[in-house]
């Protein structure tokens, strides 16, 4: 009789636990929707917020500086990331692939803009694993460096390569990891042309223009000679400036830089041979030079300023992230503006 009871009991807990398993399997996608909902209604809020007052306040939560090693309290070396391709402008403030998809010129400089009014940190530590990108992304980064009238010192991680270099060169001191990626100097820019896939689906486009080169670019008209000389003229331009940067920062000649100025990828052995970085090291390297030169003694408090967005808040980063590889969403965004000028 007892072991009647004993298995009725069972019987009534493992029904019990398979209608919590069942209800918890039907809530949680409910949960995550309505936190989805909620997250939306706090990022269009942030974007459109009627009173400027309340958006820019916003928009400063979303700025959390996180303390990675070292006291809690007192004099700080301030970390931050220049992550990812390159892209002018504000990342959003609801952007669910986290703050690290792109490195958004806007976002970045607010960064570097708030550790700057920060009278705590002595130096900014840029941590730079980015193939480049924007040219006025990488200079709005540059700018806001040489603005900070702090010192600066750049750890390049696996990629600092042609707007990654091209915002390093802010820095008082470069370290470099031995095997790291950089250099890649110059300035690049992609046409695509459609007219043979147009020709071949029976399709024809007409263009009506106010001047001979008002459809520069276009798809599907042919790049004439004319538009080749047109934009090269703009690429030379620009790469003139990217060159003076280097000269100006690095102590070189011009005629210096361009022999090393091809395109071609260095690592951080040659890179440091050639002059174009200071010191072979690592993160805990970097650290103490930018230490050294904030005037910190002992150790120093190394935090890191990162914006989060909302659904990051919410969630975490990481988990946000999975979320989204799990329902397909790409969470790598790309500048693909077609004739974008780029560092890459």
């Amino acid at each position: 009789m007892t072991e009647r009871k004993t298995l009725a009991g069972d019987g009534n807990r493992t029904a019990t636990w398979t209608i919590i398993g069942v209800l918890v399997g039907f809530s949680l996608p409910i949960f995550m929707c309505a936190c989805l909902v909620l997250t939306s209604l706090v990022g269009f809020g942030a974007s459109f917020g009627t009173a400027g007052t309340a958006s820019m306040t916003l928009g400063e939560t979303t700025i959390a500086p996180r303390h990675i090693s070292g006291p809690l309290t007192g004099p700080a070396v301030a970390v931050i990331g220049v992550n990812g391709p390159i892209v002018s402008g504000e990342a959003p403030e609801f952007d669910l692939t986290g703050p690290t998809a792109v490195a958004a010129s806007g976002s970045i400089a607010r960064l570097i803009r708030a550790a700057a009014r920060d009278p705590q940190v002595k130096a900014i530590l840029l941590r730079v694993d980015s193939p480049g990108g924007s040219v006025i992304g990488s200079d709005e980064i540059y700018h806001a460096l040489k603005q900070a009238n702090k010192p600066v010192v750049v750890h390049m991680g696996a990629l600092a390569a042609s707007g990654g270099y091209y915002v390093s060169m802010a820095a008082d001191h470069i370290v470099a990891h031995p095997d790291t990626l950089t250099g890649s100097i110059g300035v690049i820019s992609e046409f695509t042309n459609i007219e043979g896939l147009y020709e071949k689906l029976g399709l024809k486009s007409t263009v009506i223009k106010s001047g001979e080169f008002k459809d520069f670019g276009n798809p599907t008209s042919p790049f004439t000679e004319e538009d080749r000389k047109l934009w090269q003229a703009v690429i030379d331009e620009t790469y003139e400036n990217f060159v003076k940067i280097i000269a100006d920062n690095r102590g070189m000649t011009v005629e210096e830089v361009k022999r090393l100025a091809d395109g071609r990828i260095y690592t951080g052995r040659q890179a440091y041979a050639l002059k174009l970085v200071d010191q072979l090291g690592y993160f805990e390297d970097a650290v103490k030079e930018a230490a050294s030169r904030g005037g910190i003694t002992g150790e120093p408090r190394v935090i890191e300023y990162r914006r989060q967005t909302p659904f990051a808040q919410l969630f975490g980063i990481a988990v946000a992230r999975t979320f989204l590889i799990a329902l397909g969403v790409p969470v790598e965004r790309l500048n693909a503006t077609p004739g974008a000028l780029e560092y890459r």
